[in-house]
């Protein structure tokens, strides 16, 4: 979840928080649904109106979605009382079409720059863009989506991004990474100002994920995120040799290269040996094996191929200053 301060950053607010859903041309509504629908919830488990969310733009307007879905906005969320503004995210799948996005909304920009500063703005996914280029993120801790990461903290350096965190809540701002980056905020609204028991009643009854979280010695370790295609095959061979049984020799074998070949190929890409960047991987497969079952750290070890029980804990401790039992606790995604 998020940052555990995100409780006294929202403790301070008035009830019922009103809160506008920004919507604008070529933003993802869903995430908006799917939050006014979950703080709907809430207001129904607590028997009364806790939360109450209004669609706002920059000026009334009509948006089209595409695909048969159209959103009529009458109020401006300048002219509409308001205790917070959650920005979403935008279609884009690389930096340049982010930056064609924010050069198009550059009227919404300057009216999220001047909106009064004692109101909260959260932003998930590539919406936190828009909130950089507002420079309200300047000088506050800050999480983006990991591909886009590089792109803002070149062109937003004021802003102090922490990528390795899935969401990060300050007093006035909150930003989170991802399409469901409104999942953690909307949680940590209704813990604080309902009770978490409620929470793990919604969490329950709705069937809703858990927030992402990982590790960041695990960040960028999964099969997608891997840059090209030899590391890729490198990556894939890995996860699926037993722990004990991988060499160079043998990774080099099954890639058609030499051994000082594929060494030095990895080190290239990774920045680290080829033995350290298969143990990741291998106590990666541990860790997410540790946070998505209950099977016991034993077995756990055993199908992965390490070479003793005992071996792995000492390897996982050592990457994550964690035993497995303590990961377990902070990661698991089991209800």
């Amino acid at each position: 979840m998020a940052n555990l301060d995100i409780f006294d950053s929202f403790s301070a607010m008035a009830l019922p928080l009103r809160i506008g859903l920004l919507v604008y041309p070529h933003c993802m509504p869903a995430g908006l649904l799917a939050f006014s629908d979950l703080l709907h919830a809430a207001n129904r488990r607590a028997g009364r109106a806790i939360f109450a969310t209004r669609y706002v733009a920059a000026q009334p307007t009509e948006v089209n979605y595409g695909q048969g879905l159209s959103l009529h906005v009458s109020d401006a969320f300048n002219d509409t009382e308001l205790d917070a503004v959650m920005v979403p995210g935008f279609w884009a799948e690389s930096t340049s079409q982010i930056e064609r996005v924010l050069g198009a909304n550059a009227d919404l920009i300057r009216t999220l720059a001047a909106w009064d500063r004692s109101k909260r703005l959260w932003g998930y996914c590539t919406g936190v863009c828009l909130l950089a280029a507002s420079g309200r993120l300047n000088g506050q801790p800050a999480t983006v989506t990991w591909w886009a990461a590089e792109a803002m903290d070149r062109h937003y350096g004021k802003v102090r991004w922490q990528v390795e965190k899935s969401c990060i809540v300050n007093a006035r701002t909150a930003t989170a990474s991802g399409v469901g980056g409104y999942l953690p905020i909307a949680q940590a609204l209704i813990e604080r100002h309902v009770s978490a028991e409620a929470l793990h009643d919604l969490a329950r009854l709705m069937v809703l994920p858990r927030p992402v979280q990982a590790h960041e010695a695990f960040l960028a370790m999964s099969l997608i995120e891997q840059g090209s295609p030899m590391l890729r095959r490198l990556h894939d061979l890995v996860a699926q040799f037993p722990a004990e049984s991988i060499t160079v020799a043998r990774l080099a074998d099954a890639l058609g290269m030499s051994a000082r070949t594929l060494a030095r190929k990895a080190t290239a890409e990774t920045g680290v040996s080829i033995a350290e960047y298969a143990r990741r991987i291998k106590l990666n497969q541990a860790g997410e094996r540790l946070i998505l079952t209950s099977a016991p750290v034993s077995t756990i070890s055993a199908d992965l191929g390490f070479s003793s029980d005992s071996n792995m804990r000492r390897m996982f401790k050592s990457l994550t200053s964690m035993t497995p039992a303590e990961y377990r606790r902070k990661f698991s995604r089991q209800l």
